[in-house]
Formats: C-alpha cells, sequence, structure tokens
C-alpha cells in the first residue's frame, strides 16, 4: 500500500494547486473584481514570502525528521481551512483578506509538497535511480489525477446546480479530500527517514544540483505562463466557452498516460535522451497554438494532447533526476526541495506578474469583448513567449552531463 498512499497524497497536492495556479486569475478578476495587474503583484508578493519560507520549511523537516507525520497534518489541514474561505469570499473582499487567505494556502501546500518530494529516499522500497524513478512515476501519476479531478469539479458542480460558478461548493471539497487524505495516507509517514548531509552551495554544485534547479526554473516558466492565461486562451482567445475544462481534463489525462512511458525510457536511454524527444513536443505545441483561428476547437485538442505528453516528461523526469544527484552525494533532500519548491513558484509568479500587467495595458478584459491588438497581444504571451522559454530550456539540457543523468 505504500505506493499507492503516496499517489493519494500527491493527488492532494495537485488538486490544491490547479485551482492555485490555473482558476485563481480568473476567480479573482470576474468574481472578486480584483484587476489584473492587482492580482499579479498579489502572487508576486506572496513568492517574496516564499523566497524565506520555502528553504525554512524544508530546514525544518530535515531538523526534525521524526516530525514527518505532523508536517503532513499541518499541510492537509492548511488546505482544509484555507480553500473553502478563498472560494467563499464575497465580491468587494478586501486585499489584506485575500493576501492573508493565499498565504496560508501557499504555506500548506508548499508543506506538503517539500515533504513529499523531500522524502523520496525514504518512501522508496530501494534507494537506487530505477526505484526512485519508479516512485517518481506513482507519485506523478497521483499528481495528474488529482489535477484532472480539479479540472472538472467546478464544472461538475455547476451541472449539479451550485452557485458563483461552482467555486464555493469547489472549495469545501477540497477541503474535505484535504482531510480524507490525511486519515488515509498517516501510515506512510511512520517510516524511518532516510536523511542526509547538510547543504550548502559548493555541496549543490558538486553534486550538479545547481545546474538542475537553474533548468527547473527555467522549464517551469512556459508552464506557468500558460496555467496563468489557459482559461483566458480558451475562452477569450479562441471564443470557446465551456470547453476549457473538458480542454484541461485531455491536457492532463494525455500527460497521465504518458507518465509510465516517459519513466520506462528514461531507465532504458537516460533522462537527458528522455527529454530530448519530449521537449520538442511541447515546442511544437506552443508553435501550433500561436496559429490558431478562433473556434478551432479541434486543432487545440491535439495541441493539448502533445502538450500534455511532453508535461508528463517534465514532470516525472526532472524531479526524479535531483533526487537521483542527491542520493548519490548524500545531501538532505527536503532542504534542496525547498529551493525546488521555490524555484517552480517564482516562475509562477513571474510570470502572473508580467503577463497579466501587460495583458491590461493591451485593454484585454476577461469574459469581454476585446480588441484584436489586445487578442494579439494574449497570443503572444499565451504561445510566442513560452515557445522562446522552452528553445532555452531544452538547450540547456543539450548542455547537461551525462554523470547527472545516467540511467
Amino acid at each position: 500500500m505504500l505506493y499507492p498512499r503516496v499517489s493519494l497524497y500527491a493527488l492532494m497536492l495537485a488538486a490544491a494547486g490547479i485551482p492555485l495556479y490555473i482558476h485563481l486569475p480568473r476567480f479573482a478578476a470576474v468574481n472578486l473584481g480584483i484587476g489584473l495587474a492587482v492580482i499579479g503583484t498579489v502572487l508576486l508578493v506572496i513568492r517574496l514570502v516564499d523566497l524565506v519560507q520555502d528553504p525554512l520549511i524544508g530546514w525544518a523537516i530535515d531538523r526534525w525528521p521524526r516530525a514527518q507525520a505532523l508536517f503532513a497534518a499541518v499541510a492537509a489541514f492548511g488546505l482544509a481551512l484555507g480553500f473553502p474561505l478563498l472560494f467563499g469570499l464575497p465580491e468587494g473582499a478586501s486585499i489584506a483578506a485575500l493576501v492573508s487567505v493565499l498565504i496560508l494556502l501557499f504555506s500548506a501546500y508548499s508543506v506538503g509538497t517539500i515533504l513529499l518530494y523531500g522524502r523520496s529516499a525514504t518512501l522508496a522500497k530501494r534507494t537506487d535511480p530505477k526505484e526512485l524513478m519508479t516512485l517518481a512515476a506513482w507519485r506523478e501519476g497521483g499528481q495528474l489525477t488529482g489535477v484532472v479531478l480539479a479540472a472538472s469539479a467546478p464544472t461538475l458542480f455547476v451541472a449539479l446546480g451550485a452557485s458563483a460558478q461552482g467555486y464555493p461548493a469547489f472549495g469545501l471539497f477540497l477541503g474535505l479530500l484535504a482531510i480524507f487524505t490525511l486519515i488515509m495516507t498517516l501510515p506512510m509517514w511512520r517510516r524511518a527517514p532516510i536523511t542526509g548531509e547538510g547543504l550548502s552551495f559548493a555541496g549543490l554544485g558538486q553534486a550538479g544540483a545547481l545546474r538542475l534547479l537553474f533548468l527547473a526554473l527555467i522549464n517551469s516558466l512556459p508552464v506557468a505562463i500558460t496555467s496563468t492565461l489557459f482559461l483566458f486562451f480558451v475562452e477569450d482567445r479562441l471564443q470557446l466557452p465551456g470547453k476549457a475544462g473538458p480542454l484541461l481534463i485531455l491536457f492532463f489525462l494525455s500527460a497521465g498516460a504518458t507518465v509510465p512511458i516517459w519513466a520506462k525510457l528514461s531507465n532504458w536511454i537516460g533522462a537527458k535522451q528522455t527529454l530530448m524527444i519530449a521537449m520538442p513536443l511541447s515546442i511544437a505545441g506552443f508553435v501550433g497554438a500561436a496559429m490558431l483561428s478562433a473556434g478551432d476547437l479541434t486543432g487545440f485538442a491535439l495541441i493539448c494532447f502533445a502538450s500534455g505528453a511532453a508535461l508528463g516528461a517534465d514532470m516525472v523526469v526532472l524531479p526524479a533526476m535531483f533526487s537521483v544527484v542527491l542520493t548519490r552525494a548524500g545531501l538532505n533532500a527536503s532542504a534542496a526541495f525547498g529551493i525546488w519548491s521555490f524555484a517552480g513558484k517564482l516562475g509562477l509568479a513571474l510570470a502572473a506578474f508580467f503577463t497579466l500587467p501587460l495583458l491590461e495595458r493591451s485593454g484585454f478584459t476577461p469574459g469581454q469583448a476585446n480588441s484584436a491588438e489586445a487578442l494579439r497581444t494574449l497570443t503572444i504571451a499565451y504561445a510566442v513567449l513560452p515557445c522562446i522559454l522552452k528553445l532555452g530550456a531544452f538547450g540547456l539540457v543539450l548542455t547537461l552531463p551525462t554523470e547527472v543523468t545516467a540511467k
């Protein structure tokens, strides 16, 4: 039951991540009446909090290794409290109220994520690279199941008669899911923790982890931008109302279906070679999205399928590579994944901070008729800029040394 429990905990975290990274900008703009530039600034401010707290969370998890169950409970209860509060905010709610709830949610999400990824060696049946990749496949499979669940839930609640676009019911559902997950997964946190030596930049550099951290940051930016703008692109640029939920589900189902394939391929030909196959799929998806016309549901569905497959490789291969180099070097993984977590969330914050004000300056208004210039700006932000960034990440993969990516 160990790996299924890992999958369930990952499912909870992924279900929490979708509303924070995809639904939040549109919810705040449409339901709360907050400007896009303000939303982008709020998300950047919260990332400044993460700049301090994520490495500290990783340090604390390594400092008190016997308190794994306590950290898991803190994460679950934070999510259980925060989501009903977030999606229960009324129109006209103060920025201070929004920021307070978001700090609670992002902090709880950080604790859970850093604990789960930092305990890879503890939760794996063995600590060899192949078993760590197997663990990663179970973990990311659970994450992608959670993503599909969270992507479809608001639409389902609306169909059942929920008000306010289903968000209050969605918040309550996520809270109950967090409590259920904690109860079901407590046994896995009783395993004896495997810890390593303290971290230093020199140690991370010698292990090859700093190079992977920089790659993770650059590689997170394209996904961060498209996550932030996905609902806007589907609803306003492609003029496909009501199709965002099914397209998200297709995207993440494709990612989930390919995770076992990427994991096996990585064990067969190596992580670097696997990424060199997957990344061009993502680049092709961005190029295709930039060329779509309004109403092209079939074309965008194909892009979602291909891009989802590419995401499956990113999700399973990169964290597993990071775990492998940390385990080989005998370094404390939780502290290192605290930095890893911050790098990923920094990408999301930068995406919101730069793209949302850019759209507002172009005259873009969600859910309203927009000018050709505003929609062109949305296309550039959603497809062209991520394509350039993904090309940069692909170039970094080409420079990875063989020993960092060995099978």
